[in-house]
């Protein structure tokens, strides 16, 4: 498959979110960077998310909208927008987080200097209103495949790929957790190793009043990644998952 080269593709499911879509998709179209698309891919919302992105691919070329025929999660939204994706490069950015004007502009640079084909960025954390909570997530500067099995820092809106060195991926059809068993499966199948800029780049967004059940589910999912998906022996899946909780408690410290 050919690859338009150094263009970018953003892929952005997009579910219910009326609130902060248009914030998200401004932070794009802010870029320094100006060689991407962006493609929108509606998963049966049902609130005004689909008539907000198509009033704004009216108005930007550069901004693809799909819908979905049936509500399919966040892996089937994702694997759609892929497909459809001309790009050498592929990032992702989700429909509530924000990006910094310089983070394509950077990234890419980072990537093409280093000959890197997985990046990713630090974050900050910020509220429902935009109010900053942790400035900087501190990330580790490079992860291959042990050390994100100990450590799940790549937020999925911070990563790039060049899909000439990756290959044409496809998430798993998992509901939840499909990023990160995405990182574990090429980094598995490719042998590369994730870089990241420790520069916090995009502000990921925690909505009050879900942070319980976030990381309850988070537990889960990443336990299913080890264990089912990543099919680790339980002695290592324990001893990962481990790992796994006390990293992701120190990150919020």
């Amino acid at each position: 498959m050919t690859f338009q080269e150094n263009f970018i593709s953003i892929v952005t499911p997009v579910y219910n979110a009326e609130r902060f879509i248009g914030a998200t998709i401004e932070s794009v179209q802010k870029q320094y960077y100006g060689d991407w698309e962006l493609i929108l891919v509606n998963d049966q919302s049902t609130d005004n998310s689909q008539e907000i992105i198509e009033a704004y691919a009216q108005e930007d070329e550069r901004i693809k909208v799909i819908n979905l025929a049936e509500n399919s999660g966040a892996a089937v939204a994702r694997n759609t927008g892929i497909a459809a994706a001309r790009g050498q490069y592929i990032a992702f950015v989700d429909s509530d987080d924000v990006w910094d004007a310089e983070k394509l502009n950077r990234q890419i640079r980072f990537m093409k200097e280093g000959n890197i084909a997985f990046s990713y960025t630090d974050f900050r954390l910020v509220d429902e209103n935009g109010q900053v909570l942790k400035e900087k997530a501190n990330v580790p500067l490079s992860l291959d495949y042990t050390g994100l099995l100990k450590n799940t820092a790549i937020a999925c809106s911070t990563v790039m790929l060049d899909r000439e060195v990756v290959g044409d991926f496809r998430m798993p059809l998992v509901r939840k957790g499909q990023d990160t068993a995405t990182w574990l499966q090429i980094m598995r199948e490719t042998g590369v190793t994730a870089y990241g800029i420790s520069t916090p780049l995009n502000s990921y967004r925690q909505v009050a009043g879900s942070i319980s059940s976030d990381r309850i589910g988070a537990l889960k999912r990443t336990w299913n990644t080890y264990y089912n998906l990543e099919k680790l022996p339980l002695p290592k899946a324990a001893y990962y998952f481990t790992s796994y909780v006390v990293n992701a408690i120190l990150r919020r410290i």
